[in-house]
């Protein structure tokens, strides 16, 4: 017969053990996200008396909070991987030429696009420890983020990485439809460790990876990435800088 806990022994379901799981379990919000969830739960206070306001502006937040959720994840150990920039779908697995405001050259090199759907966490992740060389915001149009085109046409935030061993690579934040802002944090000189949260697009975006030429990604299209854990690609611990690598 199993023994019922002794009331002296440690509570596993104790106020701080509570609060532990819940914090695991709900992914706390990037803090561009409060003043929207804030917003819509004032409304749903001051209206609490009005079912037809009430509703809709709990809805609103929790909406809102599920957007800007802030998930915490593991990066990959290998020193050489290049870790998924957000979470999405392979939107574009291709060859392309870098954005010119990157100053890595017109030669196409292997390029990874990640597209993140309005349900997406949208969040991103920095691919690979390295330093910042160049962050340009680039005005733009507001087409389908998923389109090929996006890429050149969209409103984007291109942020170059140069790793230890001196390889470039570029990423990419495309706005998309509904996105109307995209948030770089960042500047040029900073010190970057892979995973670490570095920006963030609100609703609806894409973000591209240009990585070093003759690299093979490890995804395929379609394919389901999680930011800052998915490798997207491996680099070769002997990258010539001089090659571009």
């Amino acid at each position: 017969m199993a023994r019922r806990p002794r009331e002296d022994a440690p509570d596993g379901l104790s106020p701080a053990h509570l609060v532990t799981l819940a914090r695991e379990t709900v992914p706390p919000v990037h803090p561009a996200g409060l003043p929207f969830v804030a917003a819509a739960s004032a409304v749903a206070v001051l209206g609490r008396r009005h079912r037809w306001i009430r509703t809709p502006a709990v809805l609103t937040a929790g909406a809102c909070a599920a957007f800007f959720r802030h998930p915490a994840r593991v990066a990959p150990t290998d020193p050489f991987a290049v870790a998924a920039p957000a979470d999405g779908t392979v939107s574009l697995l291709d060859e392309a030429v870098p954005p010119a405001e990157s100053g890595l050259g017109d030669a196409p090199r292997p390029r990874v696009s990640v597209f993140l759907s309005l349900f997406d966490v949208h969040v991103q992740r920095v691919p690979i420890a390295g330093t910042v060389t160049s962050v340009t915001h680039t005005p733009g149009r507001f087409v389908s983020a998923d389109l090929p085109d996006a890429s050149e046409v969209n409103e984007r935030t291109t942020m170059t990485i140069r790793t230890a061993t001196g390889a470039d690579i570029a990423v990419v934040q495309i706005a998309g439809l509904l996105a109307r802002r995209i948030v770089c944090n960042p500047t040029v000189g900073d010190a970057l460790s892979v995973g670490d949260t570095y920006g963030l697009i609100r609703f609806g975006s894409r973000v591209d990876v240009y990585l070093p030429p003759g690299t093979t990604p490890q995804v395929r299209l379609g394919q389901r990435t999680i930011g800052a854990e998915t490798t997207i690609a491996v680099l070769g611990p002997g990258s010539d800088p001089a090659a571009g690598r």
